[in-house]
């Protein structure tokens, strides 16, 4: 797959398009990323390697959330990036903050949350907003990660459909990579009867079926983007990085990874 994206690229753009302007060196990219997006990433990360002389030096964690692995937690403590790929919102409160330049900003997918139970169990009814809330109701137990699909579920979504109060007891939080592990891990052991997460990190997930994503009227309008950061040792590589990942190539590996390609401007 990396092999035929990268003979497509070179093809459309030529592989003067990824070298950095002004420079035929190698340089060290720093990525912090979060999980939604790390498959995509990680299938397509050689290819750009091969093409540019560049090697990825890549650390794992969430958008957001009160983990010592989230990635503003990360930028915050003083830790060091070229680029980060994360939730878009999170993007613009780095931004907020100073630690991201904010022009960089760069569209890299859409996504949604999804729902997977244990394997060989039933798929529930989620099609509409009624039968998602008997659904929450009627479970024994729930789990959300604890980055940005976990965050909109307890803090937005379940208020807004008056039942957080009754869930709450019933809801366990997860704790996700690079210490932790996807939702449905915790789904495939049984530990939790039904599990959400965005659809990239529930899909490959064994022991567990995907019932699908959440209707449309329940979705937050998730995108994934990159974004160089101010402290930025390698920003022309860095953005030669999120050329990469944007482009139409890329949309066949988004697909198959339960993204979807951002609108092209």
């Amino acid at each position: 797959m990396a092999k035929r994206f990268l003979t497509r690229w070179i093809a459309t753009f030529g592989v003067v398009a990824l070298l950095v302007p002004g420079s035929a060196s190698a340089e060290e990219v720093r990525v912090m990323i979060s999980a939604g997006f790390y498959q995509v990433y990680a299938d397509l990360s050689s290819a750009f390697e091969r093409a540019t002389g560049h090697k990825l030096v890549t650390t794992r964690g969430p958008s957001m959330g009160d983990s010592p692995e989230a990635i503003p937690t990360r930028l915050g403590r003083g830790e060091t990036a070229d680029v980060v790929i994360l939730d878009g919102g999170a993007a613009d409160e780095l931004a907020h903050k100073g630690l991201v330049r904010a022009g960089t900003k760069t569209e890299l997918a859409l996504s949604q949350i999804g729902m997977v139970v244990r394997a060989g169990a039933a798929k529930p009814d989620i099609s509409n907003v009624e039968a998602f809330k008997r659904l929450l109701l009627a479970v024994q137990s729930i789990g959300y990660s604890d980055s940005g699909s976990g965050t909109y579920l307890s803090t937005v979504l379940f208020p807004k459909l008056g039942i957080a109060d009754q869930i709450a007891r019933k809801s366990r939080k997860v704790r996700g990579p690079p210490s932790g592990e996807p939702v449905a891990a915790v789904v495939a052991r049984g530990e939790v009867e039904i599990g959400f997460q965005q659809v990239s990190e529930l899909i490959h997930t064994p022991g567990v079926t995907f019932v699908g994503a959440l209707s449309p009227d329940l979705q937050p309008g998730f995108s994934f983007v990159g974004v160089i950061t101010t402290a930025a040792k390698q920003p022309d590589a860095a953005m030669a990085l999120l050329r990469f990942l944007s482009s139409p190539q890329a949309e066949e590996t988004l697909t198959k990874n339960g993204l979807k390609a951002a609108p092209r401007k």
